[in-house]
């Protein structure tokens, strides 16, 4: 049964609220990354480079859905739609590299502060909030049920967070002096990245996985199959997600003797399209005493062998 994860309206409001987020957080990138330079802020440069990722994920976000609209050709089966679940990976990787930078950097200047001035920092810090409140309302106009726009929304928001941090830095600076705040800013910068770095990884290494799709258990799906009137068992059942919003499943169901193979197989289909949202399914249906024994299932006895049995 066909299931077409991209609808065209659907996609292409998609990218022009993508288009729309990446060019206020590019305008915004160049002007943090000149300031931050300028007074020798971390907290800044830290932020800038979130910033960047911000734009990286947006970018990849992009590209990804175009590729991902293609259709299915040769020995791509199912087209690239999985392009956007690599998107979500390098988005999370690269966070994970970021973090490990901006750590040792924090750190390092925890021990050592330099002197970084905190009303530069500050009002940097409240046009970025402003910036990254805007770009977060494109985004969550967008459909972020795709694991590749929900990286990108949750790549800009994870940034509100810390330009609200820097925010804070900066006044803490102006008003007390204490010019550790910037790199205990940067430190706090650092651990929203690797939280968005883990749900990433974590969330696009599933797919890749191929285990089944969040809050869908597959031995609930086996025992409503086991349920369908007339099916005397199931074999070799496998739920995995295409790539996110794109469940697929494949089993091999046993049904009685009396039953119609291809109105059960119907039966079935209709089940776990409604209850589970499972619209692309493989489903091998035979009567159980067409087959061998469980030991070698799979394997289909000929009509003309099974008279000689």
């Amino acid at each position: 049964m066909a299931h077409d994860h991209a609808h065209g309206i659907g996609r292409d409001a998609d990218r022009r609220l993508l288009a729309g987020a990446l060019v206020l957080i590019v305008a915004f990138l160049a002007g943090e990354v000149v300031v931050g330079l300028v007074v020798g802020s971390l907290a800044l440069l830290a932020d800038a480079g979130h910033m960047l990722t911000d734009a990286g994920a947006i970018g990849l976000a992009l590209v990804a859905m175009r590729l991902a609209a293609r259709p299915a050709t040769g020995a791509y089966t199912f087209g690239l739609r999985r392009v956007e679940i690599l998107s979500a990976q390098v988005n999370g990787l690269t966070l994970a590299v970021l973090v490990v930078v901006f750590v040792i950097g924090g750190v390092r200047r925890l021990l050592d502060p330099p002197d970084v001035p905190g009303a530069p920092l500050a009002v940097v810090a409240a046009v970025g909030i402003l910036v990254n409140l805007a770009a977060a309302a494109l985004l969550a106009r967008a459909d972020r049920r795709s694991l590749n726009v929900a990286g990108a929304y949750w790549h800009v928001v994870t940034d509100l967070f810390a330009f609200v941090a820097t925010l804070v830095a900066g006044l803490v600076i102006r008003w007390t002096g204490w010019t550790r705040a910037d790199a205990a800013a940067a430190l706090v910068v650092a651990a929203l990245m690797a939280a968005a770095a883990y749900r990433l990884l974590r969330d696009s290494s599933r797919v890749f996985l191929e285990a089944a799709p969040r809050g869908l258990d597959a031995g609930v799906v086996e025992a409503a199959i086991r349920a369908v009137d007339d099916v005397a068992d199931v074999h070799e059942l496998h739920v995995w997600e295409v790539t996110s919003g794109f469940p697929a499943l494949s089993a091999h169901v046993l049904v009685d003797a009396s039953a119609d193979c291809h109105e059960r197989r119907l039966t079935i289909e209709s089940l776990l399209g409604s209850t589970f949202g499972i619209e692309h399914t493989t489903l091998q249906v035979d009567h159980r005493d067409d087959v061998l024994p469980p030991s070698t299932l799979g394997r289909r006895i000929h009509p003309e062998r099974r008279r000689h049995h």
